[in-house]
């Protein structure tokens, strides 16, 4: 419930602050005086959307900060959830600034205002005159139903069972959709894959074809100096290896004289070791060089094949070409087994489907199973309060389609007067009737489900006399659970709360401004008897007031 308001520099509000206790709060004050601002600060820090017009003062900053015990709520969990410190008094603080940007906080921790909405619901209920007309609502309406019947844990599966059914729809229709495109398409990237399968081109494959093709195409030169070099290498007379066999025995026949000739002998031999390696290479080389035409031949029309797979796909190497092999395989492979790809597509949706079924049976059949029960016990609040003769008809109508609540339809139709037809509520009830109904509907949930605080704003429109006296038994018999409060021209609800509070304007140094304060006792009969009787306060307008009071 909410413990206190604290508004600084809000519409016609330069600072307020006031407490909140459990029980029937009543609020009451002239029209003008402000009670609708209290609601737009309320809305304000619980999510609603804010200007720079809401500020009285545009050189400051507006805060409307609310707190709450929410001890008897279970919110651990949706505070968590939310990445939120949990606290059992937990503040909620909105802030705008002269810049028109808007901050708003939970314990002090940052929120968005979409998080603050989610929270609001489970914090409080403002009734306004808006609402009423929502009673014509359907989604109004099965949220009535669905609270009685304890649906809602049921419908939070249906409806993650809901989006991944739409999403499976939308993968089988992009399916379909890809296997058109692809069956269009199909005898042309089947021609192009089969070609680059009989190709079998393999990594490195280009580059070695060039170089044996680049070999051949020189291979006299190749073959003149191969055989000039290994003459130089062999010659008997001047030969590389007659000159180092030379040096080798000169420097063997002093290498014992000392350390220096030892090493360079060493060094020779290593030379004539490794020229000796050189020249063998060199006569197998020479060998090999042979000049093959079929080789050529081969080789030319190979590389033609690489080079006209790479201009037909716009590529410059064989991992291109490869990588598109791999491509045109996976859309002729798409479509030979798009059969079988859509059929295991349908059975996964045809499986959601079937559970989804089978949680709307249940929604449905909980649904049914309290709509009696609220037909009747909406029909008694309403003869309490000056309608004997309404009546509900309120029906569930199963369809084959998947709602976003589940697969029914409903008709939620009424009749005020006795042998009257049935109709919409928004056509057959008044805007007084419309309230009552409302509150009768407040009440039924009241007394079925866990409701935050509620706030009614003039629920008694249209009313008077006795029907006021019920409506305010009404409200006090929800107040035993809940918190309530009522903004009330009616001093018969009025004198029924526990405690009362007015809205009221005041000039200063010329500027109106609105505030807000909790009535004493005796204060209360004053303003009681305004509500009876005007300003010019009479004796019995005052005896009246306290005769209500007691």
């Amino acid at each position: 419930m909410i413990t206190n308001l604290s508004i600084q520099n809000y519409a016609l509000i330069n600072q307020l602050s006031i407490d909140f206790t459990n029980g029937l709060s009543i609020i009451t004050g002239e029209t003008g005086a402000g009670k609708s601002i209290l609601l737009g600060a309320l809305g304000l820090v619980l999510g609603n959307r804010a200007d720079l017009s809401s500020l009285k003062d545009t050189d400051k900053k507006c805060i409307v900060e609310a707190q709450f015990s929410v001890v008897n709520y279970n919110l651990k969990e949706f505070f968590e959830e939310n990445d939120l410190d949990y606290e059992d008094r937990t503040i909620i603080r909105r802030e705008i600034l002269p810049s028109g940007k808007s901050r708003a906080f939970v314990n002090d921790t940052p929120v968005t205002l979409s998080a603050l909405n989610a929270l609001k619901s489970k914090l409080m209920d403002i009734h306004s005159q808006h609402q009423t007309l929502q009673l014509s609502d359907v989604d109004f309406q099965f949220s009535i139903i669905d609270a009685l019947a304890k649906n809602q844990a049921k419908i939070a599966s249906y409806k993650r069972g809901l989006r991944k059914y739409n999403s499976l729809l939308k993968e089988l229709r992009d399916l379909k959709e890809n296997q058109e495109a692809a069956n269009q398409q199909y005898e042309y990237n089947l021609h192009l894959f089969n070609e680059l399968e009989e190709a079998e081109l393999q990594n490195g494959e280009q580059e070695e074809l060039e170089e044996r093709l680049d070999k051949l195409n020189n291979i006299e030169e190749i073959k003149l100096n191969l055989s000039e070099a290994l003459q130089i290498g062999v010659n008997e007379e001047v030969g590389v290896q007659t000159l180092l066999n030379s040096l080798e025995n000169n420097l063997q026949k002093i290498s014992s004289f000392s350390k220096e000739y030892e090493e360079l002998h060493a060094r020779i031999t290593s030379v004539k070791i490794e020229v000796d390696d050189i020249v063998t290479e060199l006569e197998n080389a020479n060998e090999d060089v042979e000049f093959n035409p079929n080789e050529l031949e081969e080789i030319n029309d190979r590389l033609q094949l690489i080079y006209n797979l790479q201009k037909k796909h716009h590529v410059a190497s064989v991992e291109e070409l490869q990588k598109i092999h791999e491509e045109l395989s996976d859309k002729v492979g798409a479509v030979e087994n798009a059969s079988d790809i859509i059929n295991k597509k349908q059975a996964e949706i045809d499986e959601v489907a079937s559970k989804l079924d089978e949680v709307a049976l249940m929604i449905t059949s909980a649904r049914e199973s309290v709509i009696p029960s609220l037909q009747k016990e909406l029909e008694e609040l309403l003869a309490e309060l000056g309608m004997p003769n309404a009546r509900f008809a309120i029906q569930i109508n199963p369809v084959n389609n998947y709602l976003s609540n589940g697969k029914d339809e409903l008709s939620f139709l009424f009749s005020a007067n006795k042998g009257g037809n049935f109709g919409e509520l928004k056509k057959v009830a008044s805007g007084g009737e419309l309230s009552r109904i409302m509150l009768s509907i407040k009440k039924v949930l009241s007394e079925n489900t866990q409701l935050p605080t509620i706030i009614f704003d003039e629920i008694d429109t249209g009313v008077s006399g006795e029907v006021s006296n019920k409506i305010a038994k009404i409200m006090q018999d929800m107040s035993a659970n809940m918190q309530v409060i009522t903004i009330t021209h009616l001093p018969q609800i009025a004198s029924k709360g526990n405690q009362h509070y007015k809205v009221y304007k005041y000039d200063e140094e010329g500027v109106t401004s609105s505030n807000l304060k909790l009535l004493t006792q005796e204060e209360r009969v004053v303003e009681i008897a305004e509500m009876l009787g005007g300003k010019d306060l009479s004796e019995s307008a005052i005896t009246h007031a306290k005769e209500l009071l007691n």
